[in-house]
């Protein structure tokens, strides 16, 4: 843990409060905003919500300050910025009989079931406001180490959250051992249950525990009447393939000097992501239209 156990503080510690800025759920200052990122040790820079958090609003304030390169994953689908990359979010409609009575998918389900049959799963939603920097280095700490997301970004989903409600979902063995601590974000707007994060137990590996987090979150939404359980991102995800009965376009930015060592660089982000005509675009090519959701083939 060392690197993110240092350092505990709030999400908000501000010297001078009216430098604090908001732009949709989020709020920042010049000091917090950045977070510095590296590919084949060339930096650039992402915001502190790109990690944990779907959905990222800017403004041209904001835009404005930022150094090159710069980018912004998952803005608003129905928002002005940006343009859709080579990803999407794999959704899973947990309102359609099509999803729960897929063969496949109902013959997987029930092994789950069957897996974790005598184990002990708790639910609860609470306010993303009462959640601290240890209540997260607590539920995911490992998990966050792994995945190299630092201390500012897990202070961004705070941030992100405090206005929100969040599901977590623990499992315990039968013995009282903690299998898994999954955490999603509600997101009435969009009718949507977001997949933050999960964390478990190697050792209960052979269960899937990944996956059955994954089937308890999407009960949970049919049964609280959220139409969608989004599970983020899935081009590097083969595994979530199971779940996702639709795509929906994920739109971001990236702005870059075109002779910048990053967009040189072929297996850069700039270019496994984005196209390149997309560099540089800050608005929608179009009008920002409702929410288009397409449903998954395969």
């Amino acid at each position: 843990m060392s690197m993110l156990q240092r350092h505990l503080y709030n999400v908000e510690t501000l010297d001078k409060p009216s430098s604090v800025k908001r732009v949709g759920y989020q709020s920042w200052t010049d000091e917090n905003l950045l977070v510095e990122s590296e590919h084949n040790d060339i930096v650039y820079y992402t915001t502190r919500w790109d990690a944990l958090c779907p959905y990222i609003d800017v403004s041209e304030e904001m835009l404005k300050k930022v150094p090159k390169p710069f980018i912004v994953y998952a803005l608003p689908p129905d928002g002005p910025f940006g343009a859709p990359i080579n990803d999407h979010y794999g959704m899973a409609d947990t309102l359609s009989k099509e999803f729960w009575e897929d063969e496949r998918r109902a013959r997987k389900f029930k092994e789950y079931d069957k897996l974790f049959r005598n184990f002990v799963y708790e639910e609860k939603v609470i306010p993303g406001s009462e959640l601290t920097l240890d209540d997260m280095l607590e539920m995911a700490g490992e998990h966050f180490e792994n995945c190299y997301i630092q201390e500012e970004e897990i202070l961004g989903f705070l941030d992100y959250v405090s206005r929100l409600e969040v599901l977590i979902i623990t499992v315990h063995s039968p013995e009282g051992e903690l299998v898994l601590t999954d955490v999603s974000i509600l997101l009435p707007k969009y009718d949507q249950l977001y997949g933050s994060f999960c964390q478990w137990n190697r050792a209960f590996k052979n269960k899937s525990p990944g996956l059955y987090a994954c089937l308890l979150a999407s009960r949970w939404a049919a049964q609280n009447g959220f139409r969608y359980y989004n599970l983020g991102p899935v081009g590097d995800y083969g595994y979530k393939s199971l779940f996702v009965t639709d795509h929906e376009p994920i739109y971001s930015m990236v702005l870059t000097d075109l002779d910048h060592p990053l967009a040189i660089d072929p297996t850069s982000p700039l270019h496994t992501d984005f196209n390149v005509e997309d560099w540089n675009r800050v608005y929608r090519v179009c009008e920002p239209l409702p929410l288009k959701i397409k449903r998954a083939v395969g």
